[in-house]
């Protein structure tokens, strides 16, 4: 079995997992409330909630693992993310590694987004998963969260290599600002997507960020930016009266440039299988329209399920045990490594 601990940022998480059964216990304590009041996660609030609630979680991860003695390897999020944060769940995963005298792997908070839409497919039956999982590769997968916006493929050696990433902002990033620019408070992107339920995505004409149709990245500054010069032409009683409408436009204009950068990428290469992870994943009207994207090119969509498109530590324990780029480390040798790259 794999203890996995992830604190990369305001979420502390521990799951467990076997390979024989998948994720058999998952805990997290999030510190969104917290930071609500500052707008934004506080990097030394995150690291002294991290301090006080891991111990806790991690107890409660001691029924499931008879007292810990079933645990054969404790794996550990150590990077990107924020240092203060990291460092806590990585002194925490060394000290139990060195209890309970078993191996400790760090692994890419990006790289467990990148396999967890995987892990339902195991969870429905780990006895053929890797029979299952081959007929899949090559796939194509798209990561969209706060801090990152990008299409990798996986190949069938379970490789990754990034084929295209965002210039400037990432998709998460350009919601949380758009809400803010509108006066919505934190996070920004689920309380857009509420509000765009109740508003028309044609209303307002705001762009793309497309580029030519060989350029794979993806741009979101310039939609920033033509949000606030919509708003400066508008009263405020206009914006109030019309905010349903600029969610509903604003957000369609952020999932237009991944569906077709997404589709570009499709058409560019041979794919068995499309996936999507990362917090924004679990925007209902992304998932549909990256649905009908895999359908038109006659392709499965795996999107990671809503547990475990944010912050969470059952993808670390699954990513330790699929992954074989991930490697036990020596407790000296594991270090914190706030901006490492996907791939690798």
């Amino acid at each position: 079995m794999i203890l996995a601990l992830e604190t990369s940022c305001d979420e502390t998480a521990v799951a467990v997992f076997d390979p024989a059964r998948g994720l058999i216990g998952e805990w997290i304590h999030s510190q969104m409330a917290m930071h609500e009041r500052y707008g934004g996660v506080v990097p030394d609030l995150a690291t002294r909630e991290h301090l006080r609630t891991v111990a806790p979680l991690l107890e409660r991860a001691r029924g499931v693992t008879e007292d810990f003695r079933a645990i054969t390897r404790v794996a550990v999020t150590h990077g990107p993310g924020l240092a203060g944060c990291l460092a806590i769940g990585t002194a925490g995963a060394k000290a139990f590694s060195l209890g309970l005298g078993v191996p400790l792997s760090g692994v890419n908070h990006l790289r467990g987004h990148a396999f967890s839409p995987f892990i339902a497919l195991h969870e429905k039956n780990p006895a053929e998963f890797a029979e299952s999982f081959a007929k899949l590769l090559p796939h194509l997968g798209l990561i969209v969260s706060g801090g990152n916006t990008l299409l990798f493929r996986l190949d069938e050696r379970r490789k990754i290599t990034v084929i295209s990433s965002t210039r400037d902002d990432a998709a998460g990033e350009a919601l949380d600002k758009g809400a803010k620019l509108l006066g919505l408070g934190y996070p920004g992107g689920p309380l857009i997507e509420k509000l765009a339920a109740q508003g028309k995505a044609d209303a307002f004409d705001f762009p793309r960020g497309i580029g030519p149709r060989s350029d794979l990245d993806f741009s979101f500054s310039g939609l920033k930016t033509s949000l606030r010069y919509q708003l400066e032409k508008m009263t405020e009683a206009e914006v109030a009266a019309r905010t349903p409408d600029l969610c509903a436009s604003y957000q369609q204009a952020v999932i237009d440039a991944l569906a077709r950068k997404t589709g570009l990428a499709l058409d560019q290469s041979g794919y068995a299988s499309v996936g999507l992870s990362g917090g924004v994943a679990n925007n209902r009207t992304l998932r549909a329209t990256l649905e009908a994207v895999a359908k038109r090119h006659r392709l499965p969509l795996l999107a990671a399920q809503p547990k475990h498109t944010g912050d969470n530590a059952g993808m670390i324990a699954f990513a330790a045990w699929v992954d074989p780029s991930v490697r036990t480390a020596a407790l000296g040798e594991l270090r914190i490594e706030p901006s490492l790259e996907l791939a690798g």
